[in-house]
């Protein structure tokens, strides 16, 4: 039986990496799909891969730190598809640098796209989530949250946020039949890895008690277990998808 059957998930970032792996698992499993991003062409050739796997599949061109457009695409998502059941806010960029050279630039596009481009999504889809007494909200958070890292005082700042809210959020909206849950992925091969020198990716995978990197699949199976009926007791939960990784 197909676990998101005519279910209505927001992908933020579902252009690529662990978003499109997400939004390909979620049609699988009967889920229809608004992928917000902007990447554009990235983001209708995966809508053009949902469609063929025969799900509803519009592409929306959102910048999530500009309130704005994220309120009118929730209402165009509502008009498109009539509901919200699932908004996966996976969305995220680095600026990496050490604290002595981060620029006020590298800091606050960071703290703008990861912490408050998950604070305008959930604030706008959250009233219709109230009103049909049901959700599945889950976000991004990182295993950095958890230990920090190296040169990334910026995304481990706001990683470390989307927890803080992820547990708010959990008791704010539980009680209104909405789950608030965070992911927060290890080392995992996505775009993001290739602009790293390979001499840090070796010093990543002896991290990993596996030796190897995680999969974006890996990640969307955790969301997708966390946007299904199957976790419906589970809210304010940080799950580390991580294989042990020792920092």
């Amino acid at each position: 039986m197909s676990r998101l059957k005519n279910k209505v998930a927001i992908i933020t970032g579902g252009a690529s990496g662990i978003g499109k792996a997400t939004a390909i698992t979620f049609a699988r499993e009967g889920a229809n799909i608004a992928i917000w991003d902007v990447q554009g062409e990235k983001g209708r050739d995966v809508i053009k891969a949902l469609l063929e796997m025969g799900v509803k599949a519009v592409y929306y061109q959102v910048n999530t730190t500009d309130a704005k457009m994220v309120q009118k695409a929730v209402s165009a998502v509502m008009s498109d598809f009539g509901k919200i059941d699932v908004l996966i806010n996976n969305a995220g960029i680095v600026r990496d640098a050490t604290l002595l050279k981060m620029t006020e630039e590298q800091f606050d596009s960071v703290i703008d796209v990861n912490l408050k481009g998950i604070f305008n999504c959930t604030k706008a889809v959250a009233p219709f989530m109230i009103g049909a007494g049901y959700g599945r909200i889950v976000q991004a958070s990182s295993i950095v949250a958890l230990y920090g890292n190296f040169g990334q005082t910026n995304y481990v700042a706001s990683k470390a946020g989307i927890i803080g809210m992820t547990k708010v959020w959990a008791r704010e909206l539980g009680r209104k039949g909405i789950t608030v849950n965070a992911v927060a992925p290890g080392f995992i091969a996505t775009e993001m890895i290739e602009t790293i020198p390979e001499n840090l990716i070796i010093a990543m995978k002896e991290k990993v008690p596996a030796n190897r990197m995680g999969t974006v699949d890996e990640v969307a199976n955790v969301y997708l277990f966390l946007a299904s009926d199957e976790a419906s007791f589970v809210n304010g939960a940080v799950i580390s998808v991580d294989v042990g990784a020792v920092f």
